[in-house]
């Protein structure tokens, strides 16, 4: 039975160069999960698609279905959230850390929209926000809510004790009473935890309208992003970049 072509909304996560004038494209779609596809002749100056096919941009891609790559045929701009993004450090890094753990979660999302639509969400909220780690955070603490193993943020991972607790690790599930704790977790303050949960709850109101030190929201970032690795047991080489700059 021959393989048909369809058209899905997209965002690109990342391309590669091709040959001559080609590029891979890596698309994080909304319900067929990642899709990598090859865009023939995109690198040459008479391309009619070639421009819109960068990060940061919501489009509308046709695409035929190959065994290892698929053929990317055209793309249409439904939405551009780059000009809100790229003139920044810290949201510029931000939105390539969300794309690059949408891509690593989505393996586990086929045709389930809500990463794309979590993904979409937050890149339309980094356009111009003034705290671009806070949203990652808040999109990160969700997408693993989704996947099934946020961490536990108030009682205890382990016996289920009322907190708030002092001690997080990832590998017991998040935060831990003292009696649970394992060795090698982290000491931390309950408003970093506070902080956390806010985030994973959309509290925005809240988080804006307190006081929260660089170090309590550069502990929340890092045990965000200790929780994410440890479950996706791989890096996110964005976050890497994004941090070099975050709470400085």
């Amino acid at each position: 039975m021959g393989r048909e072509s369809y058209r899905e909304r997209a965002l690109v996560v990342r391309t590669y160069d091709f040959g001559e004038a080609d590029r891979i494209i890596v698309l994080l779609t909304r319900t067929r999960g990642v899709v990598r596809g090859v865009a023939k002749g995109v690198r040459r100056s008479k391309s009619r698609f070639g421009s819109r096919l960068q990060p940061f941009v919501e489009l509308n891609v046709q695409v035929y279905p190959g065994r290892k790559l698929s053929m990317i045929t055209s793309a249409d701009t439904l939405n551009f959230y780059a000009s809100g993004i790229i003139d920044d450090y810290e949201r510029y890094t931000a939105a390539c850390a969300v794309l690059e753990a949408a891509e690593r979660l989505a393996i586990a999302e086929f045709e389930d929209p809500w990463l794309y639509d979590a993904a979409l969400g937050t890149l339309v909220q980094l356009c111009g926000v003034d705290n671009a780690t806070f949203v990652l955070d808040s999109f990160l603490l969700r997408a693993m809510d989704h996947a099934g193993w946020a961490p536990s943020l108030f009682e205890c991972a382990q016996c289920r004790t009322p907190g708030p607790h002092s001690a997080f690790h990832p590998g017991a599930g998040g935060a831990v009473c003292r009696k649970c704790q394992p060795k090698g977790s982290a000491e931390i303050p309950e408003e970093t935890l506070r902080l956390m949960w806010w985030l994973a709850n959309n509290a925005w109101d809240t988080v804006r309208g307190a006081s929260i030190s660089n170090y309590v929201g550069a502990s929340a970032h890092r045990l965000t992003r200790a929780h994410l690795q440890w479950h996706l047991e791989r890096a996110i080489v964005a976050l890497d970049v994004h941090d070099q700059g975050a709470f400085t």
